[in-house]
């Protein structure tokens, strides 16, 4: 399947990045999205904690039993 990188600071990077890690291009541009994407997936986990402990926190407040008053 081809993939063809025409912006030359992407290849130089891809390139870059082969060289360091002693891969192939190929190789170079799959680590590189691997890494991106497990960067976004470790954000979305830490942004799902706090809300998670911010959700158990309003849990713990005692309930009032009154009414909104959707007025107001």
């Amino acid at each position: 399947m081809p993939f063809h990188v025409r912006d030359e600071e992407t290849d130089t990077l891809v390139r870059e990045l082969a060289r360091r890690e002693g891969v192939g291009l190929t190789e170079a541009v799959k680590l590189a999205v691997k890494d991106r994407l497990e960067q976004k997936n470790e954000a979305v986990a830490r942004k799902l904690a706090a809300m998670r402990a911010i959700s158990d926190d309003l849990a713990k407040l005692p309930r009032t039993g009154l009414k909104a008053d959707k007025a107001f």
